[in-house]
């Protein structure tokens, strides 16, 4: 099938850009022996006629030459600047969607494709990869040297093939440590920020110290192996550098010796010096610059092979005015290396109007269940079908019209409260407090500092937890969605809270709407048509509420000497109506 990479055709419009700055760096590589033809001239020539209309004209030459030079050169990095553009605008979108589809497939977090992006980008779009384009002409300025004297052209020729092992060499010692520091910088990265994330348990359980350690290791690894990969590129540039000065000045004490003997003019052996530094700087400066080289190359790789293995996506047929009949078809799920799955042939159907409780005990699979309602994660084997449609292949579009979904955390973006409830899109003030009205929460989004264009900070961090799950519940129910799942919705509510929770649920369910909610408590079995019963991945009961909770209720009586029900046990309302 045809990959996403291949559908970008990314490579070839890298390559073209490569061939353009590759035809500019001809006439660049060319116009660089102005400078040796001029010194050779104004030697040679201007200084044994003394003719000052010479000197006049051949400078007026050589300053149009450098002109042009000079030109070509910006333009070269005028091409360069805009590839790294392309890059971003072509691989921005699909590195992000599929670095959220990959994540939510196999529950990892793949943020290093958009950090490899980042890197891929600035390295292409700057003059630190022009060496690379300049150093397939060395053979070019090493034939010039030959042609000057040949002994110049073997000391430029023994130095070349030098410098070009000492790059060799860096490529060799560095490679495998700098990856190595790679890795090390992400993983410290990642903890750092779980730290962060959960800044509240760690001051509260006093684990300051033992986190600061662990991020002391950590960093230290880095900061070892990193430095080892630094002392060598740091010795091998070192070593280059002296070497390519040594040797320019070998060409001039060559030349002198070679003009003694009437072998080479003055201007020879002025021009022989500029032209060998010109001939060795590609390789100096590629050496220098070898770890932001090797950097770009593996992150290019990475999203090469990544977007490779992505199957690109056929355009969805947009499917609009779903009613939310939901139909579970042998439904199962395992996580990657998981020894059994967290899901197993679940099989239920849901007509429009319908309201589910999924029960059960904790890791039972309840949570997983939901996921799996919603699309965020792909089911092993199985479907889940809304008004017949499979829902992974349904629009995006017509996903976010159709469904509501609350996860057990709650997640808010940087942003106002009314950006979060919109889902970070366009919408309206009515429809922004149409959904906070249903949710229960317009009266307190009010109290806050600046109402609904109250900035949240990052993750919704000036939010109690209270606070979050019911702005997250106003999202949920945003725009009037036909499937709406909430998993644990009232985890962080307080009775209020509560109330206001029942009550969207059953104004969601005279409008039509499918919901599917996730409790341990029964003060939401209200509302609530049928329930689910689920134990270790196995949904072991489904059917009408009071018919389930029957069946439960005598199940624990035979498993009991005791009639006496405890404290414990859901007591559903005697105002509960069957589906």
């Amino acid at each position: 099938m045809k990959s996403i990479w291949s559908s970008l055709r990314v490579s070839q419009n890298v390559m073209g850009a490569f061939g353009l700055v590759m035809v500019f760096s001809i006439f660049v590589n060319l116009l660089i022996l102005t400078s040796p033809i001029y010194m050779m001239q104004v030697y040679d020539r201007v200084l044994t006629t003394s003719r000052v209309e010479t000197l006049i004209f051949l400078s007026l030459i050589a300053f149009a030459a450098l002109a042009v030079l000079g030109l070509l050169d910006g333009v070269r990095s005028y091409l360069l600047t805009r590839l790294g553009r392309f890059l971003d605008l072509s691989l921005r979108d699909p590195v992000l969607t599929q670095a959220i589809a990959q994540s939510r497939r196999d529950g990892q977090n793949h943020r290093r494709l958009i950090d490899d992006l980042g890197t891929a980008r600035n390295y292409l779009g700057s003059a630190a990869v022009l060496p690379f384009f300049d150093a397939p002409w060395v053979p070019f300025f090493i034939l010039i040297m030959a042609l000057l004297h040949p002994w110049l052209g073997v000391l430029a020729l023994i130095a070349a093939i030098v410098l070009f092992g000492m790059a060799l060499a860096n490529d060799h010692f560095c490679k495998t440590p700098l990856r190595i520091a790679t890795s090390q910088q992400i993983m410290a990265s990642e903890f750092a920020g779980a730290a962060l994330q959960n800044s509240e348990v760690i001051h509260a359980m006093g684990m300051q110290g033992a986190v600061a350690e662990r991020y002391r290791q950590q960093v230290e690894q880095m900061g070892q192996t990193g430095q080892n990969a630094a002392d060598m590129g740091a010795t091998i540039t070192a070593a280059s550098k002296a070497l390519r000065i040594a040797v320019q000045s070998a060409a001039l004490g060559l030349g002198a010796y070679l003009v003694i003997r009437a072998e080479l003019t003055p201007g020879g052996m002025i021009a022989g010096s500029i032209i060998l530094g010109r001939a060795l700087a590609p390789i100096e400066q590629s050496i220098g610059s070898w770890k932001q080289f090797v950097g770009a190359r593996d992150a290019y790789k990475n999203i090469k092979g990544f977007l490779s293995s992505r199957p690109a996506e056929a355009e969805r047929i947009a499917m609009p005015a779903l009613k939310g009949r939901v139909s579970v078809e042998n439904l199962s799920f395992s996580m990657p290396r998981a020894e059994r799955p967290s899901l197993r042939r679940a099989t239920f159907q849901l007509e429009p109007g319908t309201a589910l409780a999924l029960v059960g005990a904790s890791a039972s699979g309840k949570s997983t269940l939901c996921r799996l309602l919603v699309g965020a994660w792909q089911p092993t084997t199985g479907s889940v079908r809304i008004d017949g449609a499979d829902i992974m292949t349904l629009n995006p579009t017509d996903i976010g019209a159709t469904i509501g979904y609350m996860p057990q955390t709650v997640e808010l973006f940087s942003g106002t409260v009314k950006s979060n409830i919109a889902r970070l899109g366009a919408a309206s003030d009515e429809a922004v407090i149409a959904a906070a009205k249903a949710a229960g929460c317009h009266e307190m989004i009010l109290r806050l500092q600046d109402g609904y264009e109250t900035e949240l900070g990052p993750r919704g961090m000036f939010l109690s937890g209270g606070q979050r799950q019911r702005i997250g519940l106003a999202r949920a129910l945003f725009g009037d969605p036909q499937l709406i799942v909430l998993d644990e919705p009232n985890s962080n509510l307080d009775q209020d809270g509560e109330l206001a929770l029942v009550h969207a649920m059953r104004e969601r369910k005279a409008l039509g709407a499918t919901i599917i909610v996730v409790s341990h408590r029964t003060s939401l079995l209200d509302p609530i048509d049928k329930i689910g019963v689920l134990r270790d991945g196995v949904l072991d009961q489904f059917g009408d509420r009071d018919e389930v909770l029957r069946d439960m209720a005598g199940q624990r009586a035979i498993s009991r000497p005791t009639l006496v029900p405890s404290a414990d046990e859901p007591k559903p309302s005697t105002g509960a109506k069957t589906a």
